[in-house]
């Protein structure tokens, strides 16, 4: 059987995909390795993940660079889009660019699967914008480990950024102009929006 033949990307949130076949996790790898395209795992279900446009792939490369040199010695690293992270929750999924603090932690016998995030960023898209500010985040809160989370905009200044304050309430703070700067509190670094956006065209 062609099991890619059963894979199709669906932008929606996972609680209103219609239902598929369910694979096991065995399965899920195994697409994986085979396969030139990522894929989301959550349910028993396997979801390709869709194409990224070229402001959006400037926009990520452009947060992981900064985010690689503002940590430089800092005991924190940041990691592009090829790092999967998988959550308690269940969530298999490859984030942007996510941040781990201290050794990496690894999924049992899974070498390209870590567990301890502290900050994760999304770029959005017109397909995953609603799902990533969303359901998504709700089920990266699952991690204990967990404290930021930024959603940029490729196509336009925007930045929201939630931040995990005591008691476990999430605090949100939007950015807009391009001379401003995300100052991170989960990591000792920022990000200025003028550099986020460099080699983008803004309509």
């Amino acid at each position: 059987m062609d099991k890619l033949g059963q894979v199709q990307y669906d932008p929606r949130p996972v609680s209103r995909r219609q239902p598929q076949r369910h694979y096991s996790l065995d399965e899920y790898f195994a697409v994986e390795t085979d396969s030139l395209v990522k894929h989301e795992y959550y349910g028993g279900e396997i979801f390709a993940m869709a194409a990224a446009s070229l402001a959006h792939n400037h926009v990520s490369a452009n947060v992981l660079a900064l985010l690689r040199l503002g940590l430089r010695g800092s005991g924190c690293n940041a990691f592009g889009s090829d790092l999967r992270i998988h959550t308690p929750s269940g969530l298999y999924t490859y984030p942007d660019v996510s941040v781990i603090c201290g050794p990496v932690e690894l999924l049992s016998g899974r070498p390209d699967t870590a567990t301890n995030p502290v900050l994760l960023v999304e770029v959005l898209s017109t397909a995953t914008r609603d799902y990533d500010a969303g359901e998504k985040f709700g089920l990266y809160k699952a991690c204990t480990t967990f404290r930021e989370y930024l959603l940029i905009e490729p196509e336009r200044v925007s930045a929201e950024q939630w931040q995990l304050k005591r008691g476990g309430r999430w605090v949100l703070k939007t950015h807009h102009r391009r001379d401003a700067a995300v100052k991170l509190s989960s990591v000792p670094a920022e990000l200025p929006l003028a550099e986020v956006y460099r080699e983008v065209m803004i309509a």
